[in-house]
């Protein structure tokens, strides 16, 4: 997994797979999910992560 954060435009990705998007799906205004032709997710965009309290992601001591 991989996680890229575009402070300028507060958005947030969740890459999990380098599987190629076949389709992508609007969970609502500011959750994007992008899809491999498996079905398995491959990326997870939040729009205005930071208002949407999505970053800062949390830190755990134990990772």
């Amino acid at each position: 997994m991989r996680t890229t954060y575009d402070a300028a435009d507060d958005i947030l990705v969740l890459h999990l797979s380098d599987k190629p998007i076949v389709r992508e799906a609007s969970q609502d205004w500011h959750t994007h999910i992008s899809y491999a032709d498996d079905g398995t997710i491959v990326e997870v965009v939040v729009l205005e992560a930071s208002r949407q309290g999505a970053w800062p992601l949390l830190r755990s001591d134990a990772a």
